[in-house]
């Protein structure tokens, strides 16, 4: 097996900047539901997002290698997704790590094992996702795949997949599927942007979403006044 393949289809640069007017769970609620990553993953300030293609990366557990290459060979924009079995118990990328990445222009850094010296990193302003925080030093000894696919938070993750990741949490979202994506994450967007108007205008949950049959059918009793 070619441990690492250099070569990965990518969206455009456009596709993936419109995609990116929308949150994560906009995208998550417009693909029908799917797409969204393990809640453990989030990111280290509320304030991080990103949008960009996959570079995976399979990690053993307290093991930072491949990580390391991930990062020499992935390309700007891309976004390191490292699968470590979710171990929680080990800093497996910091400072250092995260001044090469921003050196190279990538676009962020998604891990379901933790992460370190959270305040420089969030100094430096790369986006950093991870499933824990942990002072726990980490060894270089086991060789893994590189832009394979990885199951990952519930999802697998085909390399060149967009990952959106913000406040909430991560969606992935199929590099072949981008474009209808964005179109129906504008048509929810439209409609929920029209439901809060009509909300400002005095209108009520329970005529605006329909409820009245559905909660007649369940027998809700209410106090009459």
């Amino acid at each position: 097996m070619i441990h690492v393949k250099t070569t990965i289809e990518r969206p455009s640069a456009d596709a993936i900047s419109r995609l990116a007017k929308f949150s994560s769970a906009t995208i998550h609620e417009a693909q029908g539901r799917k797409g969204a990553l393990s809640a453990r993953i989030k990111p280290i300030d509320r304030s991080m997002s990103f949008c960009g293609p996959a570079t995976t990366v399979r990690c053993a557990p307290r093991d930072n290698l491949m990580l390391q290459v991930a990062i020499h060979y992935a390309q700007p924009g891309d976004v390191i997704l490292a699968a470590a079995g979710e171990y929680e118990e080990a800093g497996t990328f910091g400072d250092v790590l995260g001044n090469a990445m921003k050196a190279k222009g990538l676009a962020g850094l998604v891990t379901d094992s933790g992460v370190r010296d959270t305040q420089d990193l969030i100094e430096l302003g790369l986006p950093v996702f991870s499933g824990s925080v942990s002072i726990k030093g980490t060894v270089k000894e086991t060789i893994g795949p590189i832009n394979h696919p990885v199951v990952f938070g519930d999802e697998i993750i085909y390399p060149g997949d967009v990952l959106r990741g913000d406040a909430d949490g991560v969606v992935v979202v199929r590099k072949d599927e981008i474009e209808e994506v964005i179109r129906l994450s504008q048509e929810r967007d439209d409609a929920e942007r029209e439901l809060i108007s009509l909300y400002k205008a005095g209108g009520t949950t329970i005529d605006l979403c329909n409820l009245t049959d559905v909660l007649k059918a369940k027998g809700l009793l209410v106090e009459q006044a």
